[in-house]
């Protein structure tokens, strides 16, 4: 079982890196978009006021100005993002927990209800992967694209449904395991990095 975690674990982090790629060319195509917005508003402002209109004029030409899409580019990507983190997150027990009440809570209580937990959550993330499938297959056959870019939004579809299908993979092993280990007393996956609160 220990080589299998290894292996979950291992395509988790590799969700997790792609997600972190993505949501770093989000920040470098917002900060971008936002420079040359405010370029472009000082820019025609030169014009207006006769300031080196000719550079000015030359630069606006030229095409300083905010990125053509972000909003769309930032939108689909985000989705991504959110799904390609959910693995680790998963894998590692990193969600948030407040145990305000379960402390006061004998062992046994608290590894049933962990159980409980871990199988409730791979049920709503196998259900968020079904409808994710479902309404790429409604926007393929819609064939509806983004405004600016036209890009087909099922694309954006598709990128969320491979993290939501991983991070289902992973809820499922991680109920398996949680049951595994209240059945033999045995620990797979230690909650080292969750968030207490």
């Amino acid at each position: 079982m220990a080589g299998l975690h290894r292996i979950v674990l291992g395509l988790a982090r590799l969700m997790a890196l792609l997600g972190g790629a993505v949501l770093t060319f989000l920040i470098l195509i917002t900060c971008l978009s936002i420079i040359g917005r405010a370029g472009n508003s000082l820019l025609h402002g030169m014009v207006g006021a006769g300031f080196l209109p000719g550079l000015a004029q030359g630069l606006i030409d030229w095409g300083i100005g905010a990125i053509p899409g972000d909003f769309e580019l930032v939108e689909a990507g985000m989705a991504f993002c959110i799904f390609a983190f959910l693995p680790f997150c998963t894998v590692t027990g990193g969600h948030a927990a407040v145990d305000v009440f379960t402390n006061f809570l004998p062992r046994m209580a608290n590894r049933v209800l962990e159980v409980a937990i871990s199988i409730l959550f791979a049920v709503v993330l196998v259900v968020i992967a079904l409808q994710l499938e479902e309404g790429m297959a409604r926007k393929v056959s819609s064939g509806q694209t983004t405004l600016l870019l036209q890009f087909p939004v099922w694309w954006a579809y598709a990128l969320s449904l491979t993290g939501a299908a991983v991070a289902a993979v992973v809820g499922v092993y991680m109920a398996i395991v949680r049951i595994y280990e209240l059945m033999t007393g045995r620990v797979i996956a230690p909650n080292a990095v969750g968030a207490d609160h």
